[in-house]
């Protein structure tokens, strides 16, 4: 018997494959998948006195396939951010998946608003699309809203999330939240567009949330919890793609009806680029934070935030990185190592 009909019998019964970023077991109808990653570096603000910093996930999905057409299945997942909140998951759902309808899900999960937006281009290890890292390290003078893309938690609130197959390059869905002591209930909705002309590639999104009653409600790095009548949330994205090169312009806006408290609404934007290069990645990004826009009674608080960054590929699941920016009006310059599973 020749090694490749050796292996598909094994494969048969139960296989283990390794992936570039996936650790993958097969029985029958069922499957088991563990992908993942961990940095360790470290950012030094003003150029004067470096900080460790460390970052991983680990997400784990078991699937069973009911039929050709339907799949069952479980995700956990947990996070270096996860932790950094006092929560023991970053996600913990079930999930029914159908070439007929498209997947439900149901447990402690992003909203679909987030699941189908967009996010900045950026190379480095500094989390900049999910609760970025140097605003862990270096504390700004007033609440900034540091990522674009809209969320309305993950973690504490039970969530059920219905999106649509994708079918002409569009994909929708809506969500519904609530049993949570963060506010009476959520509802999300997103839109995703995709189209592709040649070597051009483009990719739109639309999000929407409102939320009832937030009660201290804290998702950003350094913005303080809400207490409000209500909460409405926008976003708007586009990414683009020519060959190596990656633009993408994105938006937030966040409206708070009789806040209590220190203003933590207003309006957030960025705009970033990337390039690829053999085993080199560049990227260049940039945003501006902008909270109490829509108070009259309080002084707006503006950050600016740049992020150039540089990456090399020592190998399929090894790589290093390199950051430098300004934010918080303090300049840094943040190095480390990635490895990916």
């Amino acid at each position: 018997m020749s090694w490749t009909n050796k292996i598909a019998t094994v494969c048969a019964f139960g296989c283990i494959s390794f992936g570039a970023n996936a650790l993958e077991y097969h029985t029958g109808n069922n499957s088991f998948k563990l992908t993942g990653y961990g940095t360790a570096g470290m950012i030094n603000p003003d150029i004067e006195s470096p900080l460790f910093i460390g970052d991983w996930r680990a997400r784990g999905q078991y699937t069973n396939s009911l039929s050709e057409n339907t799949k069952l299945g479980l995700v956990y997942a947990l996070d270096q951010a996860a932790l950094d909140k006092g929560n023991f998951s970053r996600e913990a759902f079930g999930f029914i998946q159908s070439k007929s309808f498209g997947r439900i899900e149901f447990g402690f999960t992003d909203s679909i608003a987030r699941k189908l937006g967009l996010g900045l281009p950026d190379v480095g290890g500094l989390r900049i699309n999910d609760r970025p890292l140097y605003n862990e390290k270096i504390h700004a003078d007033g609440p900034i809203i540091a990522d674009t893309t809209l969320t309305s938690g993950r973690s504490k609130s039970l969530r059920i999330n219905a999106a649509s197959n994708v079918q002409n390059g569009i994909q929708y869905g809506l969500s519904v939240a609530g049993l949570t002591d963060d506010y009476d209930w959520a509802i999300d909705a997103g839109l995703k567009i995709r189209k592709s002309s040649g070597k051009l590639k483009t990719a739109y999104s639309v999000g929407a949330s409102f939320m009832s009653h937030p009660d201290n409600f804290d998702t950003e790095v350094y913005t303080p919890g809400v207490t409000a009548d209500w909460r409405s949330q926008l976003s708007l994205a586009m990414n683009m793609q020519y060959n190596s090169w990656i633009w993408a312009i994105t938006a937030r806006a966040i409206y708070d009806q009789d806040p209590i408290g220190t203003v933590s609404d207003g309006i957030v934007v960025g705009t970033g680029v990337s390039y690829d290069l053999l085993r080199y990645t560049v990227s260049l990004t940039y945003m501006i934070s902008d909270t109490g826009v829509w108070q009259n009674d309080v002084a707006d608080f503006i950050d600016h935030t740049v992020v150039a960054s540089f990456r090399y590929k020592y190998s399929e699941n090894l790589d290093g990185w390199i950051s430098s920016g300004l934010t918080a009006k303090t300049p840094f310059i943040s190095a480390g190592m990635r490895i990916t599973f």
